[in-house]
């Protein structure tokens, strides 16, 4: 057997439920005997047994909520058994519910975001109420407090059940409500029916529907030209009525902002503030810009608005010197009015700040002319002379008209080429030079240098030899030239007593195109060296034969004999001659003059003196070494010429007793007689 109970719950202690004893037909008076139990699965006994009459009462009230939770049918199973026979019942307990419990929210409140774009007709799930009650007594119904966006649907689930949802059934306008608060009430179908309410809060989200708008339309600021980085210029505002990051400006110049200029300034993207970023480098006083205020939302809405920075310029701005063209070098034949540089002098300032006056020093042969506007030509204004000056700095000063001013100079370095308009030039119209005779073959005779102020090639001079005649010969036979260094080299021999002088021409050529040149007269003296005797002019002899000269025979002191005549071809000293006896037959009787040559006697002659006399005359000249000639004078002591001349191979004195081949006899015979004594000697010694 099973029995099934119904008790509702919160029933209180003690109430009756049922009998045991007559519900599963058993003795009463038994219980006790046969050990009655009860099992249950529960941890609380909520049911008591009379184990005299098996009456069963309520021992502890029921909780259905908290014994079965959200379960429809809530049931406990309760086992009897027996013993004395064993006997097993089962019992279950049907707990039935009472509205005892009102409905609930799981929050205290709840929020729904909606946007603000959507349309009339739009859905939102709200929250459902939990009642632990069940059937009727749990939720049965909901309501909304009136509003005029908002009202309630019910819907129902595939298992029946039943949900609220919140319609919107008028548009949203952020900007104008912000939030709506509603009231959810949830109502079950107790008797009397108990309800709850939650806070239903709308918020409603931002559509980005409103561009940011400035206060001003334009912007007007001035600053100075020179300001500091950092310099603030102006401060933009603007403002949108949209929130979060539909509502959060940034700021930016608009794309149609030069570049140049939003290098210049600077805009702070929450700030506003307009800032000097670098220098202002410009050349118009007002300055326009477009600054765009754009909001943080999905698709940014964005205004502009004009900024215009009037500048103020100050003379910050030093002129700039630009060389366009340059020629360089510049020959220096150039002409005047000869272009040397195109120059651009600029000043970025406005105004009178960059007015610029140009000039360069007045000591130059050149000069600033205008050209086109900024725009000046370097002309040559002088002649130019390479040879004085090779180069020239110019120093191109520029000064602008502001206040102070700001003066900028330049240097050129401008180089004068070469052109040959210098000859060479020698130091000196004629050079003399001397050269001893017998020369050797290519000896060194001078050299003759001339300068050329020019420079390469029109300043490098060769040397030649012009031609001409010397003594019916060649010049080129007798000396050459070194082309190069204008060394003079002889090339023959000179001989003072056949060419004592002669003068020749060296010209001294550039190899500018063309060339120039010039000539020097180089006057030759030839020096005289003692290679010449001197020669006896007088007296003369014949065929080797002695010169003879007759003197009376008693010829008083000082008779003048003959007198000696000589010449010398060399010259100066090398031709003063001297005359000496060398030997004479009488040395007492006569003398000679070493300067005129002339012999005389010494005494007067007598009777006994020799007929014959011979004297040897030495004519020496004065050179070095000094070189001498001799004659042989043969005297004769006669009163009147005779028909044959005697010979004057002796020099008639008495023969000498011992004469060279005297002596070769007289020591040969003394040999021979040594000899002959000594073989005698020997023989005797044999012998004995």
């Amino acid at each position: 057997g099973q029995v099934v109970y119904s008790i509702t719950e919160e029933t209180e202690r003690g109430v009756s439920v049922g009998n045991i004893a007559k519900d599963f037909g058993i003795d009463a008076a038994t219980l006790s005997d046969r050990k009655f139990r009860v099992i249950t699965g529960s941890s609380k006994q909520y049911f008591n047994i009379n184990a005299s009459t098996g009456a069963l009462s309520v021992n502890e009230p029921i909780d259905r909520e908290q014994l079965c939770e959200l379960k429809s049918a809530c049931l406990l199973n309760y086992e009897l058994v027996l013993e004395n026979p064993l006997e097993l019942y089962r019992m279950e307990f049907k707990v039935l519910d009472i509205n005892d419990n009102s409905p609930g929210f799981p929050l205290s409140e709840y929020h729904i975001n909606v946007p603000e774009f959507l349309s009339p007709g739009a859905r939102f799930t709200l929250p459902n109420a939990q009642d632990l009650d069940e059937g009727t007594n749990s939720v049965q119904n909901y309501t909304l407090s009136p509003d005029e966006h908002f009202h309630l649907e019910m819907q129902t689930h595939g298992d029946g059940s039943k949900y609220p949802e919140l319609v919107l059934k008028k548009a949203l306008d952020r900007e104008q409500q912000a939030t709506h608060r509603l009231v959810l009430t949830a109502e079950d179908g107790g008797d009397p029916p108990k309800s709850s309410d939650v806070p239903v809060i709308v918020t409603v989200l931002d559509t980005n529907d409103n561009a940011p708008e400035f206060e001003h339309s334009i912007y007007r600021a001035s600053i100075l030209e020179n300001s500091p980085n950092g310099t603030l210029v102006v401060q933009v505002h603007a403002t949108d009525l949209d929130e979060g990051p539909n509502g959060e400006v940034r700021y930016s110049f608009s794309n149609a902002t030069s570049a140049d200029l939003q290098q210049m300034f600077l805009i702070h993207p929450h700030t506003g503030e307009v800032t000097v970023n670098g220098i202002l480098a410009v050349q118009r006083p007002l300055l326009e810009m477009l600054i765009e205020a754009r909001d943080n939302g999905a698709f940014g809405m964005s205004s502009t608005a004009k900024l215009l920075v009037e500048i103020t310029d100050v003379n910050n701005h030093g002129p700039e010197i630009t060389i366009t063209s340059l020629s360089s070098p510049i020959p220096e034949d150039a002409v005047p009015g000869t272009v040397i540089a195109l120059l651009s002098i600029m000043d970025k300032d406005p105004g009178e700040n960059g007015k610029v006056t140009c000039q360069i020093p007045d000591n130059l042969p050149f000069r600033l002319k205008p050209s086109l506007e900024n725009y000046y030509r370097l002309v040559t204004s002088g002649l130019l002379d390479r040879e004085l000056i090779s180069g020239y700095n110019i120093t191109i000063t520029a000064t602008d008209l502001g206040s102070p001013p700001i003066t900028t100079q330049k240097t050129l370095w401008v180089q004068i080429s070469d052109v040959n308009d210098n000859p060479p030039v020698f130091s000196a119209d004629t050079f003399d030079v001397v050269v001893e005779e017998n020369n050797p073959l290519g000896a060194f005779l001078y050299q003759v240098s001339a300068s050329d102020p020019d420079f390469g090639e029109n300043g490098r001079v060769s040397y030649v030899l012009r031609n001409s005649t010397v003594a019916g010969s060649a010049l080129a036979s007798l000396l050459s030239v070194s082309l190069a260094n204008g060394s003079i080299y002889a090339k023959c021999a000179f001989d003072f007593e056949q060419l004592r002088s002669f003068y020749f021409q060296v010209e001294a050529k550039d190899n500018g195109s063309p060339a120039l040149s010039a000539a020097i007269t180089v006057n030759v003296y030839i020096s005289d060296q003692n290679d010449n005797a001197p020669a006896i002019l007088y007296p003369t002899s014949q065929n080797g034969s002695v010169a003879v000269e007759v003197v009376p025979r008693l010829a008083d002191e000082d008779y003048l004999v003959t007198k000696v005549v000589a010449d010398d071809e060399d010259n100066a000293q090398n031709a003063w001659l001297s005359y000496h006896l060398a030997h004479s037959s009488d040395s007492t009787l006569f003398h000679l003059a070493p300067h005129s040559g002339e012999l005389r006697t010494t005494r007067s002659m007598r009777s006994t003196d020799f007929l014959k006399h011979k004297v040897v005359v030495v004519v020496r000249d004065h050179g070095y070494p000094p070189l001498s000639s001799t004659v042989t004078v043969g005297i004769l002591l006669a009163d009147t010429l005779p028909q044959a001349l005697p010979d004057f191979d002796d020099s008639g004195e008495p023969p000498p007793l011992l004469n060279a081949t005297n002596i070769y006899l007289i020591v040969s015979l003394a040999c021979v007689s040594c000899i002959f004594a000594a073989f005698l000697l020997f023989l005797a010694i044999v012998r004995l």
